[in-house]
């Protein structure tokens, strides 16, 4: 093995740039990775620490071009720059199976060996060793003499592995189950504790009778050398049993000092813990699980080892909140005043709540449904629950499920792992201090799954109201009630949610705001809270409406306001920066403060700019973060009837985009399209912001558009925005995120959208600003798109500056 470990609990995994240097290496070539006081043999997987910055450069090419390496021994560790003459000649082929980067700035690899080869010469001008080399294949097996030394070496192994202190049984089974000769003397080597030239001498042995005798020789000398130690160790241990001995001779001494009424420090200790048990009110089971432990706890000695973890587990069970509190009526009118003072606009949102209070009033001891806010960052999900917890009068706690890969972190870790605790949930609830809490869990969509379990499985038991009454969680080793707990989950997407744990919760989604409603929330709750954050008050420093307003307007186009959010602190740091100097008493921010603060806008109204040509229609479509405008651009070129997609486009998208040609050729006739265009033309379509993938079932409608508005050569409206998938037969189908869509149509100054007829009954949730604002135009078929969308034949077409 090699002698630098790899502590992998405190690395880092590292993506590797795709920017490296351009450096060829030829196909017949092979990296040179040389390393001190190791030989990788094939077969065997490695750590191995790299530092130098040509061995780093030569991992980071490797994996770039998912070559294998060559690890190879240098003759001296001393040199710090080795060259050719300071390597062996014979290397190990092996694939780099994981680039690490501690915190600490060292580099690793895992490597896994393949095969022996031969450095034939090493090639002049790379930035890092490379050479030719020749494979060295492993020679067959069909001699009874190298079979039997090899039965020879396989069971001298796995005599040295019996005498090995806490040796795994998996390395047995692994001797066992190799019986080839060159891969069990090879396997024997890696683990041997011997010089690193003993083991490039194996490595070099090509001839099997040769190399399984070698490796015999060496496993004999350190059999000799384990067999001494065991008998050592022996004699060691019975020197230990014997101050054990005394050590339980001592504690009966203390018990009878106790008996006569001496006393000592941790009598008083246990007394204290009786005591602190009796008032923790547990169940019985969790009880009588604490008196025993505490019983375990007095009879051992103070210096033992597993006293302090038994203290600390005591600790765990007297501190739970084991008794449920007084629990207050739930007051709806102070919940509704909470909820309208907390949060600008959501009446559906905060209607659901209010129905949600009023059902755990009428019934405390009912089950109630666990609340599952979904929507865009930004818009409020936290400070729901937060409001949620203020109206219920109850400690609000929030356990962040964020990259949770680990089954323990739901459940805790086991007693016996050294550094164990509970799970995030029974951590949530001592943190609380209640029973009865509100617990938000937050981006649950976001845990991930690694070998350790899956959490997302963990979290069934935690959210089901059947289940979580005896919640056991792995340090506890005792039930602990959950059903009191009010859970409260968040996420921004469900696809990432899985099924069971989806089924568990009752969605209420969140849409973004509209212009009007991040004006509102901004001049009702950001602009006070930052002024705050920046150390202001209203009479030193202030926001002018429509400054306010040009912030929103022009600097973000988001679903929430946490954007909106840092814009404003900006303008506020910028004053702050004023008073502070004393070049002003008070600084009122006015519109034209704002770009020199902020810069030119950001956002601007380019849709009257693109769609100014035929062949260029609004998209609209739905991202993890709020809804967003699409802009669809068509063009011709002299070709054969081909096509060519280009702007990251998915697979449903490509889709979308040739069942829209189809169906522009079936309706040529009725468009008035020449159908001999199609035979001489070669049709370009692209979605601009290439770097972006796009993908999903709702373009359609803009594809055929755009395709139209290209061939008749009319122009599609401006101010007009669409979305909705097509069918060959020219009927318009539904698609989802419908609110997101006309949010984001609203707050980029859109006047029409044009949506499937069968997204009516998703009119209801769309805001009323957004409806008082926009012209909605249903659709049944892709005839009612082209009549709506495009400006009448004849119409004057203007270029695009």
């Amino acid at each position: 093995m090699a002698t630098e470990q790899m502590n992998t609990e405190q690395t880092n995994s590292q993506d590797i740039s795709q920017n490296g240097p351009d450096v060829k290496i030829p196909e017949d070539a092979l990296i040179i990775i040389p390393v001190r006081e190791m030989v990788l043999f094939p077969g065997a997987i490695a750590p191995i620490a790299i530092g130098r910055p040509k061995s780093i450069a030569a991992a980071q090419q490797a994996l770039r071009e998912q070559r294998p390496v060559g690890i190879v021994l240098q003759r001296s560790p001393e040199i710090e720059e080795p060259g050719p003459d300071d390597l062996y000649r014979v290397a190990t082929i092996a694939n780099i199976v994981r680039y690490i980067t501690a915190p600490d700035g060292t580099h690793h690899i895992v490597c896994q060996g393949v095969q022996r080869a031969r450095i034939l010469d090493f090639l002049p001008g790379t930035p890092f060793p490379a050479a030719r080399i020749q494979q060295i294949p492993e020679p067959a097996t069909n001699s009874p003499e190298i079979e039997a030394r090899a039965l020879n070496l396989q069971r001298q192994a796995i005599e040295a592995i019996e005498l090995l202190p806490q040796a795994p049984p998996e390395l047995v089974a692994m001797f066992q189950s190799t019986t080839a000769p060159g891969a069990l003397a090879d396997l024997a080597t890696s683990f041997m504790d011997i010089k690193p030239q003993d083991k490039q001498e194996v490595l070099e042995t090509i001839d099997l009778a040769l190399r399984v005798e070698k490796v015999s020789k060496h496993l004999a000398e350190r059999l000799e050398v384990l067999r001494i130690s065991n008998e050592i160790g022996q004699k060691t241990r019975a020197t230990f049993d014997e101050r054990q001995r005394e050590a339980i001779l001592r504690e009966q001494m203390a018990t009878i000092q106790r008996q006569l009424g001496e006393g000592d420090g941790k009598a008083a200790e246990v007394t204290e813990l009786t005591a602190a048990i009796a008032k923790a009110n547990m169940p019985p089971e969790a009880e009588a699980h604490a008196k025993k432990e505490l019983r375990r706890y007095e009879r051992m000695p103070e210096a033992a080892g597993e006293a302090g973890m038994v203290r600390t587990y005591l600790d765990w069970l007297i501190e739970l909140p084991w008794a449920l509190p007084e629990e207050k009526p739930i007051d709806i009118k102070e919940a509704r005043r909470i909820l309208d003072a907390d949060h600008f606009g959501l009446e559906k949102i905060k209607s659901r709540i209010i129905e949600y209070l009023a059902v755990r009033k009428l019934a405390p001891q009912g089950k109630a449904p666990i609340l599952c806010f979904v929507g865009p960052p930004g818009v409020g999900k936290t400070s729901l629950g937060q409001s949620i917890a203020r109206a219920m009068d109850r400690p609000f706690v929030r356990v962040s499920l964020g990259g949770v890969h680990d089954e323990a972190e739901i459940r805790g870790h086991r007693r016996t792992y050294i550094g164990a605790l509970p799970g995030n949930i029974i951590q949530g609830i001592k943190k609380a201090g209640a029973r009865n809490c509100v617990m938000m869990l937050d981006e649950i969509d976001k845990m991930g799954r690694g070998v350790q379990g899956d959490p997302s499985a963990a979290m069934l038991e935690v959210l089901d109201p059947e289940q979580n009454g005896t919640f056991r969680d792995n340090y506890l080793g005792v039930p602990f009630d959950l059903s009191r707990v009010v859970f409260i989950a968040t996420a921004n997407m469900l696809d990432q949610i899985p099924g069971p744990l989806l089924d568990r919760m009752e969605l209420i989604s969140l849409a973004g705001y509209t212009e009007e409603e991040k004006l509102e929330i901004a001049r009702r709750y950001l602009v006070r809270r930052q002024l705050e954050a920046n150390g202001l008050t209203a009479e030193q420093a202030e926001i002018e409406p429509e400054a306010l307003r040009l912030v929103v307007k022009g600097y973000t186009r988001e679903a929430g306001v946490r954007n909106l959010e840092r814009e404003i602190g900006k303008v506020f740091r910028h004053a702050a920066v004023q008073v502070a100097e004393g070049t002003a008493a008070k600084v009122v921010v006015t519109t034209k403060d704002i770009a020199t603060v902020l810069g030119q806008p950001r956002f601007e109204g380019e849709i009257a700019q693109r769609t100014s040509i035929p062949g260029v229609a609004t998209g609209l479509a739905w991202t993890p973060v709020g809804g967003d405008i699409l802009f669809i651009e068509a063009s011709r070129v002299p070709g054969r009837g081909g096509m060519i997609l280009t702007g990251q486009l998915g697979e449903v998208m490509r889709e979308s985009v040739q069942a829209a040609l189809t169906l522009v050729k079936s309706k040529a006739p009725q468009l008035g399209i020449d159908p001999s265009v199609f035979e001489k033309s070669d049709i370009h379509v692209h979605v601009p912001a290439g770097a972006t993938p796009k993908d999903g079932p709702s373009a359609g409608v803009a594809m055929f558009t755009a395709l139209t508005s290209l061939l008749t050569n009319r122009t599609v409206r401006s101010d007009t925005a669409m979305t909705g998938e097509i069918s060959l037969r020219g009927l318009v189908l539904p698609v989802g995120g419908i609110k997101e869509k006309v949010v984001a149509a609203a707050a980029a100054g859109l006047k029409r959208v044009m949506l499937p007829a069968r997204n009516k009954r998703d009119y209801d949730d769309i805001p009323q600003s957004a409806r008082d604002n926009l012209e909605f135009i249903w659709l049944e078929r892709v005839d009612e798109a082209i009549a709506a969308a495009l400006e009448p034949a004849g119409a004057k077409v203007e270029a695009a500056e």
